[in-house]
């Protein structure tokens, strides 16, 4: 064999194998998304103390990151075996929200988490304009 059959060999095989855990891990995500159903499906029905109404807030989004990366591993597969960036920054301003909602009570926190909302805000903005895109 040639060093660039042995190349694409090898190319084919880490790639099978990556589709085959990412595939995997959907699998995962999806059973953890039916299991996040039924737990919010139990909060909504109990008593609505603010407790059960913060974690049900906190459940949902749990449920949107569920969604968001099952999403990310779809477009991977359309997208020719690619990971596009903006689903990554999507997923990381979504755990930053989750993390206001659950640790608010320190101020400075607030701020810095903020930033950090603002500041993926600006890399989505950049990361999708008209020149980065491919042809």
């Amino acid at each position: 064999m040639t060093g660039l059959n042995q190349t694409k060999v090898i190319s084919r095989v880490l790639q099978w194998i990556s589709s085959v855990g990412l595939i995997l891990l959907a699998i995962i995500l999806i059973i953890f998304l039916v299991k996040e159903t039924i737990i919010l499906a139990n909060l909504l029905f109990t008593v609505s103390d603010p407790v059960s109404i913060y974690l049900l807030v906190d459940g949902l989004i749990i449920y949107f990151l569920y969604f968001e990366f099952i999403a990310l591993i779809i477009k991977y597969f359309q997208s020719n075996y690619h990971f596009p960036l903006q689903y990554f920054i999507y997923i990381a301003i979504t755990a930053v929200i989750r993390l206001i909602v659950v640790e608010h009570k320190n101020p400075q926190l607030l701020i810095v988490y903020s930033g950090t909302i603002l500041l993926l805000v600006i890399a989505l903005y950049i990361s999708s304009a008209e020149r980065l895109k491919p042809n």
